[in-house]
Parts: C-alpha cells; sequence; structure tokens
C-alpha cells in the first residue's frame, strides 16, 4: 500500500491470524472510523462501492488489515477494519460463479476468465478465482477494469504439485493471455504464504514468499517449518 494508517490498537498488542479473513478477500464494509491521515478520496470510494481488500498484515484481535480502492491505481490506502463492521464476504473462488455485464463481458481480462473457466483444464484441482480489478467488479458491480488491465488470479496450492502439473499451468495460463491479447498474473497461495507462480514456473532457487509478518526469501514453500 503505498499509504497506511496507524493500527488503531497498542504497538504492543499481541498479533494474530484470523483465518476467517484471508489475504484478497473482499470485505463489505458497514462502517470505517475515520484516520488522521486519510486521503479525500475515500469516503467518495466507500460510496461507489463500500468494500474493502485484506491485505497482508497482522492484525490485534478484533480487527483485520485492508486496503481501500479508489478511482485510480495511485489511490490506494492501508487501513483497518473492525470485525463489527464487516457485513458480507466474497473470497476470489466465489467470483468464479459471477459473470460481468454484458458489455463489459469483452474487455481482455474478462476474456482471459472466461477462457480459463470455459473447459477442464489444469485448474481443475485447486481452489482458485479472479483478483485485483476484474475480481473487484465481479464482486461489488462497480466498473474498474479496463482495455489495459490484467487478468489477476489466486491459486490456493495447499500441497506442493509436481513439476508436471506447474508446466501445465503455465501452458494453459500463457494460452488464456494470449488469445485474449493481456497478461494473465497468478499468485499461488502456499502454507508459507503467497508466492507469484512465474517464479515458481521458472524453478528459481529461492523464492519470495509475502506472508502476514514479512516477506521473505525460502527455498520450499511447502516446507513445514
Amino acid at each position: 500500500m503505498r499509504e497506511c494508517a496507524a493500527p488503531p490498537f497498542a504497538a504492543d498488542a499481541p498479533r494474530v491470524d484470523d483465518a476467517r479473513w484471508r489475504a484478497h478477500d473482499l470485505l463489505r464494509v458497514a462502517r470505517l472510523a475515520r484516520v488522521d491521515n486519510e486521503p479525500d478520496w475515500v469516503r467518495e470510494a466507500l460510496v461507489r462501492a463500500p468494500w474493502a481488500v485484506v491485505r497482508r498484515a497482522q492484525a490485534a484481535d478484533g480487527f483485520v488489515a485492508v486496503g481501500i480502492r479508489g478511482a485510480t491505481r495511485a489511490q490506494r490506502f492501508g487501513t483497518w477494519l473492525h470485525h463489527q463492521d464487516i457485513e458480507a464476504i466474497c473470497s476470489p473462488e466465489d467470483l468464479l460463479g459471477v459473470s460481468p455485464v454484458d458489455d463489459r463481458v469483452a474487455l481482455p481480462a474478462f476474456a482471459a476468465l472466461a477462457v480459463l473457466r470455459a473447459s477442464p483444464s489444469a485448474l481443475d484441482i485447486y481452489a482458485w478465482g479472479p483478483t485485483g480489478s476484474a475480481g473487484f467488479e465481479l464482486a461489488t458491480g462497480t466498473p474498474t477494469i479496463s482495455a489495459s488491465s490484467d487478468l489477476d488470479l489466486l491459486i490456493r496450492m495447499p500441497d506442493r504439485p509436481a513439476p508436471a502439473a506447474i508446466g501445465a499451468l503455465a501452458d494453459l495460463l500463457a494460452r488464456a493471455a494470449e488469445r485474449a491479447g493481456t497478461r494473465v498474473d497468478a499468485q499461488v497461495e502456499t502454507p508459507a504464504g503467497g508466492v507469484a507462480f512465474v517464479e515458481l514456473a521458472a524453478r528459481k532457487p529461492l523464492v519470495l514468499v509475502r506472508a502476514s509478518d514479512n516477506p521473505r526469501l525460502v527455498e520450499d514453500p511447502w516446507r513445514t517449518p
């Protein structure tokens, strides 16, 4: 996040990872407390689409770290939402059954998503779904993507995949991107945290894992500590 609010809890308060909220989940906001450094655009954004995206940061009990999306890429604000102010939750995989409105279907990001959903594929053994602008638009009904938007995906991989499975996924994502004329950017959720799929496909000796406490380089994001 380009800007973040100060935590509304003591610096020494115990931090927790609440399994009810996972990175990239979308939360419908009933109320959001104002903070001193809140940008002017935040309230307008919540009127337009009262939703927040769960971000990777630990919070004290009763709170969840979220990001607010504005009308432009530069408008991103990290803040904290109290559990009592959450009306609904929508995960990326919940959005696979949601279609864009008719006049938005042909946008490249949605076209790539349609290719991936159209037939049995290497994705079928995983829980997965759209995130980023495409996911936000499907969840909120608010026009968010443009003709130049990539398709962002989350793929949940609790178990280590075989190299052949990674290769099949790489081929599938590349075909969808080529057919739609856009880029497909997938993040894999592992036991250690989120890893860019391109790093796994490249078989790098170390991959960057984004976790709720801190990002770190690891050899194997599926290895039990």
